[in-house]
């Protein structure tokens, strides 16, 4: 096992904590525990937003080592498998490397985020095939139909997610509500009625989820109350 501690950041992802979770949890569960580990968008571009950004200290169980990784050296501390305590297989250490260098190299914060849950899935004793999975980093984003003080507003209006990702809207206040998107403010190839709702939502707490896989702009607003101003974007890198 790998105990990650990102630079310059002060949240620390505990990996004792997870094996310990491991021999209780399926992987599916103990994927859902990482990502709730994993730092937000703005605490990682704080973190590793500019050049001469380092990497994690990498830590080793039952080990001497405790050496720094960077983009320029080979991690030099053994890896634990959550279970079996056997060092990973040496495509998983490579693969674990790559996805620590991408975390310092990439100006992407969705590619940066991409290789932190690969390389988190790894450290934590996952198959290689399970973080190689399409939607093993994707995200669910929520927005609220309605504020909270019955506004005729989307919140939040304005919202950046990665390609796979999710977006769940809830009935908040002042319904109904809908979401419907402009055909001519979504990226080319995708289909406006393919990914807007049929019908309205009228109960409070009621939801609509909608995956997005096309990069883009997308812009939608609610059919019932667009002449008050209920509209908001999305933007998919």
């Amino acid at each position: 096992m790998l105990s990650v501690l990102m630079a310059g950041h002060s949240a620390t992802l505990d990996f004792a904590k997870l094996e310990t979770m491991a021999t209780s949890m399926t992987a599916s569960q103990l994927l859902a525990h990482i990502k709730s580990e994993m730092p937000s968008q703005e605490d990682m571009a704080n973190s590793v937003g500019g050049h001469g950004r380092e990497l994690f200290p990498v830590y080793a169980i039952q080990t001497k080592c405790a050496k720094f990784c960077s983009a320029r050296a080979n991690i030099e501390c053994l890896a634990q498998s959550a279970k079996s305590k056997q060092p990973v297989k040496a495509l998983e250490m490579l693969a674990l490397n790559d996805d620590l260098n991408t975390v310092v190299q990439a100006d992407s914060y969705c590619t940066r985020r991409n290789a932190m849950a690969r390389a988190l899935g790894l450290a934590a004793g996952l198959a290689l095939g399970s973080v190689n999975a399409p939607a093993f980093a994707a995200e669910t984003k929520m927005v609220k139909m309605g504020s909270d003080g019955g506004q005729l507003v989307f919140v939040p209006a304005e919202l950046s997610l990665c390609a796979g990702d999710t977006v769940t809207w809830t009935n908040n206040k002042g319904g109904p509500h809908n979401v419907v998107f402009d055909g001519d403010n979504i990226p080319s190839g995708v289909s406006a009625d393919d990914i807007s709702m049929d019908d309205q939502l009228g109960d409070e707490g009621a939801t609509y989820s909608q995956k997005f896989s096309a990069k883009g702009t997308y812009a939608y607003y609610c059919e019932p109350h667009a002449g008050a101003g209920m509209k908001a974007e999305l933007t998919v890198a």
